[in-house]
């Protein structure tokens, strides 16, 4: 397990019961290395977003087992695991999700709070620093671009120093050249050290992983290393036409 930030075994996720019963995840085993950038890809239905909730605690496997470093997820309390998801697990979603009435500052510190934890302002002022919003910190989200809005989310998902970073979709709702900028600044914190897992069906979005797994009917159907949006858009294009 050193090098493995995420381990999923067997992992399946059932909806329903009988003959209605839905199969989202069926029996995935994949391990994703501590310092890695891997991206989700796949068609409407396949799966990712079920991958990507039962990663990182938001959602229970019917089977299977989901370790986050050297903890068992599933063998978690409700209780243990909301804390280990606010101490240990960062989100970032196509939605801002930011309080308006908050300064950029008070948004990045809301974690801390939560989780009981004085919000030390120089901790909340370095993370801005990181996305490069220092000099907004006072500023409420109605006062800042979209992407600016995204690397403010940003910073209150790394303000806890989580094991791993969940993105879905992080980029969906931003122009291309502010999208470009928040995946330079995933990239250059995975360089860092930083694991990031994230849910995209942009080509150019996955092109800054290290993996792109392609998922396909709750499986993973294949995988490509050193991504370009060409290739991406090709294995992309070939499962959507393979037979079932």
């Amino acid at each position: 397990m050193n090098d493995a930030a995420v381990r999923l075994s067997s992992v399946t996720r059932s909806y329903g019961k009988g003959a209605a019963a839905v199969t989202a995840l069926d029996r995935v085993t994949l391990d994703i290395p501590k310092g890695s950038f891997t991206v989700v890809m796949g068609p409407s239905g396949s799966g990712k977003s079920t991958l990507l909730q039962c990663t990182a605690g938001l959602d229970r496997p019917t089977s299977g087992t989901v370790m986050l470093g050297d903890r068992d997820l599933t063998a978690l309390s409700e209780k243990k695991l909301t804390l280990l998801r606010r101490e240990r697990i960062g989100f970032v979603f196509q939605a801002f999700n930011l309080l308006p009435s908050l300064t950029a500052e008070q948004n990045v510190a809301l974690p801390l709070r939560l989780a009981g934890r004085g919000p030390g302002r120089a901790a909340v002022l370095d993370v801005l620093e990181r996305v490069g919003l220092r000099d907004r910190a006072g500023h409420r989200p109605s006062e800042l671009s979209g992407g600016q809005q995204q690397r403010v989310a940003l910073a209150r998902a790394l303000v806890t120093r989580p094991d791993v970073l969940f993105g879905d979709e992080p980029t969906g709702a931003l122009d291309s050249r502010t999208g470009r900028e928040v995946l330079t600044l995933l990239r250059g914190m995975v360089d860092a050290g930083q694991t990031v897992i994230m849910v995209t069906h942009d080509p150019m979005a996955a092109s800054y992983a290290d993996r792109v797994l392609f998922l396909a009917d709750g499986r993973v159907h294949d995988a490509l290393d050193s991504p370009t949006a060409d290739l991406v858009a090709e294995r992309t294009t070939a499962l959507a036409v393979a037979p079932c």
